[in-house]
C-alpha cells in the first residue's frame, strides 16, 4: 500500500514519496476497524468480517492470496515493498494508504501495522484499517489536532447529538473560563449561566435536524472567564455525518466579536443621537436632550454645564489665566426622578471649584475618566463637602467628564456619572462620550448662533416696525406682528400708518421674501423708502412705480449676495391713502393680497383691486381704485402668511378672515386678537402682519372752503374770511400768523397759476391751510438777498409754520401749510 510521508533517512528503500510513519495517532474503535493477518511471505492467513464489508472481498476469495492483490493499483508495489522493509526494520508501520475494492473503486485507509511473534519465532503481521471517508475522528488526532488545540485563534467544540461536550479546544476553553474536564460530557448550560444556552441550542438542534449551516449567529453575554464584563460572539455551526450520512454530532466555531459589536453599538446610538438630540434652535433645550439621550444608555446620572455667555447668545468667553468663567447648569438627568444627585437645578449658576474634575476638564480642553472616582473624591472632599456626601450617599463610584467643543471654542463641560451600573467606566466609554458631546456640541453651537442671529434679526425688525401707531382723527388703528417659529426665524412682514397732508392717513403693509437679518434689513430699506415718497404726496400708483423703480435698482446694487437679492426681488406691498374728509380711500398694490373691507352694515367683502407685479419685476404699470368708506367702515390690511397655511388653499383662509370680521362690534384691538386666534390655529409656516382701520369722519364744522376768483384783488377778502373763521373757533393766538400765510399763498396761486383758487381751513391736531390752483407748477422756496423787494413769502411761511408743502391734483396742485394749536388754558 502507498505511504503518504516522507522518509526519515533510516530506511534505504523509501520510495519517493517516502514511507516514514505519520505523527497522527488515531484512536482506533477495534470494533469498526477492518483487520487482516499476513504471513512472513506476504500471504493472507486471517479476514475478519469488517474487513470483508470494508473491502467488499469474501474470506474464501483472500485467503492464501499474496497480499499485493490488495493494492489499489500495479504501480503501488514498489511503495509497498518499501512499507514492508521498514515495517521488519522497525517491527511495524503507522499512515495512510489506498486499497482496491473488489468492485474496483479505491478506497483511501487509515493503516496500522503491527508485528506478531508465533511460539516458534517466526513473525506474521496484523493490519488494521478504518475508512477515512466514514469516520470524521480522524482529522481530530495528531498534528491538526494538536495545532487546532492550541494555535487556532477560533473556539471550536464537537458536541455528540444530546448537544453534550465531546471536544474542544484550548480557544474555546479560555472563552468559557471552565477547565476543558468539566465541559466534557456536560451541556452549554451547565457551566455558562452568563449566556442564552436555550437560543443557542435551538440553533444546534435545528443544524442537526436538517443539516444545513447556520453561519455567523451572534449573540452577547458573560462567562466565567469575565463574569463582570459581557462579551458579544459570533459563531457557526455545521452537523457531522457519517459516510452513510447519519449524524454523527455536531460542531460549531465561535470568535469573540465583542469590538465589532461595541464599534456597531457606538455607530448605532449616535445615528440615534443625531435623530433625538438637536431637534430645536434652543441652547437649553439642546443640553437637556444631551442629558436625556445619555441616561440610562450611556451613564446613571449626566449633567450639562454651558458658560453663562453662551447661554445669552453670545461668543464664548474664557476667563484669563486660571479663573474659572461662570457656568450655569443647562441640562441634568439622572435613573432617579428628579434628579437628586444634583447639588443645582437646571438654570442655576454651578459652583465648580478649581480642584475639581469639571475644572480640570476646563482648563485642559481634555476629556476627563476617573473609573473608581478616587482622584475625583479627594478634590471634592476638601472644597466641595455638598457634592462629596451626594456621592456617597447615592453609590457613584465611576466618572467620565468631557469638554464641550465647537469650532474651536470651548461652550462648557459634561459629567457622566454610574452610581447603580455596577461596571466601572472604560477607555471605550469615553471614546463614545466624547463622540457624543463633540456632535451635541455642535448642535449647542448651531443653538447658539441661531439665538443670536434670531435675537438680532427681531430686534432689528422690531426697531425698524413702527412702535406705536395713531391714525390721528382720521382712523382708529390696531395692529400685529407675529414672527414666525423659532426654526424660520424673522421675516420680512411690516405695516406702518403715516399721516399725510390735509388731514389725510396712509396705511401700509407689506411682506419680502424670506426670513432673517437680510429680510429684516430689506424691509426697513423698504419702509423708509416709502417714508419718503409719503412725505411727497405721492397718488399710491405713483408711489408704487417708484418704490418698483428703487427695488430694480437695489436688485441691481446686490449682484452677487443671493440672499440680500432675493429677499428685495418680489416684495410685495398695498398702499392706502384715507381721506376723512371725503371719507374716500384710495389704494393701489404690488402683487399684495387684496384687502378686507368691512361696511356699516356688517358685511364683508374683498374689492376688486387691480393686482399689479411684484416689486421689482417692471413690467406691468400699477394701478390704483377708490373706494367710499364712510366713517365707522373697517378696512383689513394683512400679508399672506395669515390666510396660507400648509392645511389650507387661500379661498379656506379668506373665508375664516371674513368670519371672524364679521364681529364689527368688538372693540378693535380685540377684533384684531380674534382674528389671530381664528386664523392661526396651527403653527405658522410665515410671518404674520395685521392692520386694522376703522374710519373717522371729520366734523362738517372743523372744515371750511372758499372759491376765489384768480384776482389779486381778493387776497384780502381771503384774509377776513380766514380771521373770521378763526375767532369762531377761538384761534385768535393764529390769526396774525395765519393772515401771512393766506396772503402769501392766494398771492401766489393769482400770480403763478390759473384758472380758479380755493381756500380751505381744517382743523384738527393741526391747523391747516390748503390753497389750490390750476398750475402744475410747483413753489420753490428761495433765499432772498438783501437788494431783493420781494421773494420772501414762502421762507416766511416755512418759518412760521409747522411744516408745509405741494401736492398735485388732477386738475393742478395743492400748497398747504401747518400749525400748532395753541396749547389749551
Amino acid at each position: 500500500m502507498e505511504g503518504n510521508v516522507s522518509a526519515d533517512g533510516t530506511g534505504a528503500m523509501a520510495s519517493p514519496q517516502g514511507i516514514a510513519p505519520t505523527e497522527t495517532h488515531v484512536p482506533f474503535d477495534m470494533a469498526d476497524a477492518a483487520a487482516a493477518l499476513i504471513d512472513a511471505r506476504g500471504t493472507i492467513t486471517g479476514w475478519t468480517p469488517t474487513a470483508e464489508r470494508l473491502l467488499g472481498y469474501p474470506a474464501a476469495e483472500v485467503m492464501k492470496q499474496p497480499a499485493r492483490t490488495l493494492l489499489a493499483a500495479p504501480e503501488d508495489m514498489a511503495k509497498a515493498e518499501a512499507v514492508a522493509a521498514w515495517c521488519r526494520a522497525h517491527g511495524g508501520w503507522h499512515g495512510l494508504g489506498r486499497a482496491r475494492h473488489r468492485d474496483g473503486r479505491r478506497i483511501e485507509v487509515q493503516l496500522r501495522i503491527s508485528a506478531l511473534r508465533d511460539p516458534e519465532g517466526g513473525t506474521s503481521w496484523l493490519v488494521s484499517g478504518i475508512d477515512v471517508g466514514s469516520i470524521p475522528s480522524w482529522a481530530l488526532s495528531g498534528s491538526l489536532l494538536q495545532g487546532l488545540l492550541t494555535r487556532s485563534p477560533v473556539g471550536i467544540a464537537v458536541l455528540d447529538p444530546g448537544l453534550r461536550y465531546v471536544w474542544i479546544n484550548d480557544t474555546l476553553e479560555r472563552y468559557g473560563g471552565v477547565p476543558r474536564p468539566d465541559r466534557l460530557g456536560h451541556r452549554m448550560g451547565d457551566f455558562l449561566p452568563g449566556l442564552n444556552a436555550e437560543a443557542i441550542e435551538a440553533q444546534m438542534r435545528q443544524v442537526l435536524k436538517t443539516g444545513k449551516p447556520v453561519v455567523d449567529y451572534e449573540y452577547q453575554g458573560w462567562t466565567m472567564a469575565e463574569p463582570t464584563r459581557e462579551h458579544a460572539y459570533s459563531t457557526s455551526f455545521f452537523r457531522l455525518d457519517n459516510a452513510e450520512g447519519r449524524p454523527m454530532g455536531l460542531c460549531y466555531m465561535v470568535i469573540d466579536v465583542t469590538d465589532r459589536w461595541r464599534a456597531r453599538e457606538r455607530l448605532a446610538l449616535l445615528n440615534e443621537a443625531g435623530a433625538r438630540i438637536g431637534n430645536t434652535l434652543d441652547v437649553m433645550r439642546t443640553a437637556q436632550e444631551l442629558a436625556d439621550f445619555a441616561v440610562p444608555r450611556l451613564a446613571d446620572f449626566v449633567t450639562v454645564d454651558l458658560l453663562e455667555s453662551v447661554l445669552h447668545g453670545e461668543d464664548p468667553v474664557e476667563s484669563p489665566g486660571r479663573t474659572l468663567p461662570a457656568f450655569r447648569r443647562a441640562g441634568q438627568a439622572s435613573i432617579r426622578e428628579g434628579c437628586p444627585e444634583s447639588t443645582t437645578t437646571a438654570g442655576e449658576p454651578v459652583t465648580i471649584y478649581p480642584s475639581s474634575p469639571v475644572a480640570r476638564c476646563y482648563f485642559s480642553g481634555e476629556a476627563l475618566l476617573d473609573p473608581v472616582m478616587d482622584v475625583s473624591i479627594r478634590a471634592w472632599a476638601g472644597e466641595d463637602p455638598a457634592r462629596t456626601a451626594k456621592v456617597r450617599e447615592f453609590g457613584m463610584h465611576s466618572l467620565m467628564v468631557a469638554p464641550i467643543r465647537a469650532r474651536g471654542a470651548l461652550l462648557g463641560v459634561a459629567s457622566f456619572v454610574r452610581s447603580r451600573q455596577p461596571n466601572p467606566f472604560e477607555e471605550d466609554d469615553l471614546l463614545l462620550a466624547e463622540e457624543l458631546v463633540a456632535r451635541a456640541a455642535l448642535w449647542i453651537d448651531n443653538a447658539r448662533r441661531y439665538s443670536r442671529e434670531h435675537a438680532t434679526a427681531l430686534a432689528l425688525q422690531r426697531s425698524l416696525l413702527p412702535h406705536a401707531l395713531s391714525g390721528g382723527q382720521a382712523v382708529e388703528v390696531a395692529s400685529r406682528y407675529l414672527p414666525t417659529d423659532a426654526r424660520n426665524g424673522v421675516g420680512g412682514d411690516w405695516f406702518d400708518v403715516i399721516p399725510l397732508s390735509g388731514a389725510r392717513v396712509a396705511l401700509v403693509v407689506g411682506d419680502v421674501v424670506g426670513h432673517g437679518i437680510n429680510a429684516a434689513a430689506t424691509m426697513g430699506r423698504l419702509r423708509t423708502a416709502v417714508h419718503t415718497l409719503a412725505d411727497m404726496d405721492l397718488p399710491p400708483e405713483e408711489l408704487l412705480a417708484h418704490l418698483d423703480d428703487l427695488v430694480i435698482r437695489l436688485t441691481e446694487e446686490e449682484t452677487g449676495q443671493e440672499g440680500v437679492a432675493a429677499a428685495v426681488l418680489g416684495a410685495t406691498c398695498l398702499y392706502a391713502v384715507y381721506d376723512p374728509v371725503t371719507q374716500r380711500c384710495t389704494m393701489a398694490r404690488a402683487g399684495h393680497p387684496a384687502p378686507a373691507v368691512v361696511d356699516l352694515s356688517g358685511e364683508v367683502s374683498f374689492p376688486p383691486l387691480p393686482a399689479g407685479p411684484p416689486l421689482g419685476l417692471g413690467s406691468l404699470p400699477f394701478e390704483s381704485a377708490e373706494l367710499e368708506l364712510p366713517a365707522g367702515s373697517l378696512i383689513a390690511l394683512y400679508t399672506d402668511g395669515l390666510i396660507e397655511n400648509c392645511d389650507q388653499d387661500v379661498d379656506v383662509g379668506l373665508g375664516r378672515l371674513r368670519d371672524a370680521l364679521g364681529r364689527t362690534a368688538l372693540p378693535l384691538e380685540e377684533l384684531c386678537s380674534t382674528v389671530v386666534t381664528t386664523l392661526l390655529t396651527r403653527p405658522q409656516s410665515d410671518d404674520v402682519a395685521l392692520l386694522l382701520a376703522r374710519t373717522r369722519g371729520l366734523d362738517p364744522g372743523d372744515v371750511v372752503s372758499w372759491d376765489l376768483p384768480s384776482d389779486p384783488a381778493v387776497v384780502a377778502g381771503a384774509r377776513s374770511l380766514a380771521i373770521h373763521r378763526l375767532a369762531e373757533w377761538g384761534l385768535e393766538d393764529l390769526m396774525t400768523t395765519t393772515e401771512l400765510i393766506v396772503s402769501e399763498l392766494v398771492t401766489n396761486a393769482i400770480r403763478h397759476g390759473t384758472g380758479p383758487i380755493r381756500l380751505r381751513l381744517i382743523r384738527r391736531e393741526v391747523l391747516i391751510c390748503e390753497v389750490t390752483d390750476t398750475s402744475s407748477t410747483s413753489p420753490r422756496l428761495r433765499h432772498a438777498r438783501t437788494t431783493d423787494e420781494g421773494g420772501r413769502g414762502l421762507f416766511l411761511v416755512a418759518q412760521l409754520t409747522r411744516r408745509w408743502g405741494t401736492r398735485y391734483t388732477e386738475g393742478g396742485k395743492l400748497i398747504w401749510a401747518e400749525q400748532d394749536l395753541p396749547e389749551p388754558a
